[in-house]
């Protein structure tokens, strides 16, 4: 039984190659499936601990900016 990745368990990303396609444009395919993935973002996130207090400051920094954005568009 294959070993399980903390959070979930092991995925592969599957890019089908048709006939004749470059391997250039197969491996942007593979690029763009691996960076919704999300997997670089998690490790960078995980390399330093942040305490959930700092996390939710920054989350409500986020909003404020985001809502002052909004507001600005509408204007």
């Amino acid at each position: 039984m294959p070993p399980e990745i903390k959070g979930g368990g092991i995925s592969m990303i599957i890019v089908p190659v048709k006939d004749g396609e470059s391997i250039e444009k197969a491996l942007k395919k593979f690029k763009r499936k691996f960076e919704k993935t999300g997997a670089i973002r998690e490790l960078r996130a995980r390399k330093t601990f942040l305490k959930p207090s700092v996390k939710k400051r920054m989350q409500m920094q986020k909003a404020i900016y985001v809502q002052q954005m909004q507001l600005q568009d509408e204007q």
